[in-house]
């Protein structure tokens, strides 16, 4: 019996020991973040996360299923790497900081599956977030293709989400989705399934356990889909999930397909408070650095913009000419043309308008159709810009015409042949210093990082639907004090914001207070501000010279105070001048308090507004900023 008893010891001992083996606990440098990753009964790779010691994402799924091998089950880990550090520093020409410092711990995974075949799991951990991706380091010549990701996020039932659905491909006006353009489900149950019925797409923003998660994919590379996010009833998880099968490029590729070596693209959580998540920059951290060796044609700015508010028959010689000369008279550098310039003007008067903007000091951006056969837009120019000799030949005219970038939009979703084509567009432009706006289109999950002439990229809701729909215009509030906390956190976002006077057809729900705010709290390497000259004449001169100095790259930002779809207060600086903003999106009046130590200069003032309309107010930084926001109103503070 004792022996008997000796052996059970033994065994137990054992048997804690190897569970403990294959335990292994990685952390970023001050060791609030942790991981715990390990093999289950079926040797699958999972992981969990902490954050202060407390659980924020429970045991979620890792792996890979290709065409050619299972990297999900039977796996054997042949090391884990030490932490080593990784620390980078970069500039970034547009975005809510200019330079940033990133470091991190790299943890590497070796594992062999049941075929002797390898892949390794790289983990990220930082100060505010994790990195994580596949990389499969065997060279080969053959095409390997994946069939499935496996990476899933898997949160406690109570936890709640804020996220914007994926649109049904090749559905709405020309079969133009998907173009992540749904307005967001807030505060909703993580298990919850969209009405649409094709997932939620990045990034994607939940609360668990009062820790705010954020999560994306970051530096989709031309040899990579796109993803979202679909719940797994099974795993009871969200998991990383492929694109619909209409969303390729025709006769390309959908799902993620390669030769080897093989990175796949990062998976980035975020973690910690709003002002955390706000502030963060996790989304160009881990993306890849540009090889752009000459920038100096990539200036951010605002445009003047006539199609918005105006719409098609705005497109001609002479409302260009006022748009030039509002772009002028307000010291904005852009004008935009939208479509069908190519025949309302013509290419000899299009050269005219370039000319005579050159002298004002303004440049033109003009607007194309990507599509091939995906859609059934008819606005042109279309499929002018397909293949590298189309590209080529087209980039090259625009230059002689003295045109400074372009607006291509209507893409066709999230697949890798026409993520391939987004790639070719950009380098093609760069070979021809062309500015690069993204319309209608995927998110950019760090591209302007790896391409600085992508100042832009619309993957929103935006301005031009409000002017659409009286259903629009009422979700207007929530949606806008929604995007400083999801979308807009990390990529540059072309809302086409502000309209202070009136919108056609429409009634405003939000104050032109709350308009004035929407530039400066909205990122966009070009912002294309909806208001047009006539509208622009009817404001205060304090209003108009306000906004002729209204930066679009930013040194710094922080978070003053703010609640997804409910309010948000912003503070962004360039030089030395500080620009403080906020907005409020529910019907009831909001009192701000902003502790001014921060800033750098002694006074300024804000815009607000009072019974009777816009007030200027001077402001000083010694004393504490008190602030009342009307129901759907804002401010702005300039110190």
């Amino acid at each position: 019996m004792k022996r008997v008893f000796l052996i059970a010891i033994l065994w137990l001992t054992l048997t804690s020991f190897a569970e403990k083996k294959v335990d292994y606990i990685f952390v970023n440098t001050d060791k609030t973040i942790q991981i715990t990753f390990r093999l289950d009964t079926n040797k699958s790779p999972y992981y969990t996360v902490r954050y202060h010691n407390k659980t924020v994402i429970n045991a979620s799924n890792l792996g890979i299923i290709r065409e050619d091998g299972n990297f999900h089950t039977n796996l054997k880990i042949v090391s884990v790497s030490k932490p080593r550090p990784i620390k980078q520093t970069y500039s970034m020409l547009q975005g809510k900081q200019k330079n940033i410092a990133y470091s991190a711990n790299q943890y590497t995974v070796s594992l062999k599956n049941s075929q002797g075949k390898s892949m390794n799991i790289i983990f990220q951990l930082s100060d505010d977030g994790i990195g994580l991706r596949y990389h499969f380091p065997e060279t080969t010549t053959d095409i390997k293709k994946i069939i499935e990701e496996k990476t899933t996020y898997n949160f406690d039932a109570s936890t709640k989400a804020w996220l914007q659905p994926m649109s049904k491909a090749k559905t709405g006006w020309a079969q133009t989705n998907p173009s992540y353009e749904e307005h967001y489900a807030m505060d909703i149950p993580v298990d919850t399934k969209p009405a649409i019925g094709e997932g939620w797409v990045y990034p994607a923003l939940f609360n668990a356990h009062d820790t705010w998660v954020l999560v994306s994919e970051v530096g989709i590379p031309a040899n990579y889909c796109g993803s979202r996010l679909v719940y797994n009833d099974n795993a009871k998880a969200l998991q990383v999930t492929f694109p619909q099968k209409e969303e390729i490029f025709p006769g390309g590729a959908l799902n993620p397909e390669s030769v080897l070596p093989w990175y796949t693209p990062w998976r980035i959580i975020t973690l910690g408070s709003l002002k955390t998540i706000t502030e963060s920059t996790l989304g160009t951290d881990l993306a890849d650095p540009s090889t752009l060796t000459d920038t100096s044609f990539i200036k951010s700015g605002i445009a003047s913009w006539s199609w918005v508010l105006l719409k098609d028959n705005s497109v001609n010689y002479e409302t260009t000419v006022q748009f030039i000369d509002y772009a002028a008279a307000m010291n904005w550098p852009y004008c935009l043309i939208d479509a069908d310039w190519d025949t309302r003007i013509g290419d000899e008067k299009m050269k005219a308008l370039a000319t005579y903007a050159k002298d004002k000091n303004v440049k033109l951006l003009v607007w194309y159709n990507s599509s091939g056969t995906w859609n059934d837009t008819e606005f042109h120019p279309k499929s002018k810009l397909l293949t590298h000799p189309d590209r080529q030949r087209e980039f090259t005219r625009l230059k002689e015409m003295g045109i400074a970038g372009i607006k291509v939009d209507f893409f066709g979703g999230d697949g890798q042949s026409m993520i391939a084509y987004y790639h070719d567009l950009l380098a093609d432009a760069a070979a021809q210093q062309l500015l690069i706006n993204f319309h209608g289109a995927t998110l950019p999950r760090g591209w302007q990082r790896t391409y600085p002439h992508l100042l832009t990229t619309e993957a929103i809701r935006g301005e031009e639907f409000i002017t659409f729909g009286q259903h629009d215009a009422n979700m207007q509030p929530t949606h806008c004090a929604m995007l400083p906390f999801a979308r807009n956190v990390f990529d540059p976002m072309d809302f086409t914001p502000m309209v202070l006077d009136s919108i056609p057809n429409i009634t405003r729900k939000t104050t032109p207070a709350f308009e004035l705010a929407l530039p400066v709290l909205f990122l966009s390497g070009i912002q294309h501000l909806a208001e047009t000259p006539d509208g622009m004449a009817k404001m205060p001169a304090y209003v108009i010279n306000y906004l002729k100095d209204i930066p679009t790259n930013w040194d710094e930002s922080k978070f003053i105070a703010g609640y997804p779809g409910k309010y948000a207060v912003m503070a962004r600086k360039k030089d030395n001048i500080w620009h403080i903003v906020g907005i409020n999106a529910e019907n009831t009046t909001k009192e701000i308090e902003i502790d001014l130590s921060f800033v750098t200069n002694a006074a300024g003032f804000s815009i607000s507004e009072n019974q009777s309309g816009f007030q200027q107010l001077p402001v000083s930084k010694n004393t504490t900023l008190k602030l009342i926001m009307k129901p759907h109103g804002g401010f702005v503070v300039k110190i």
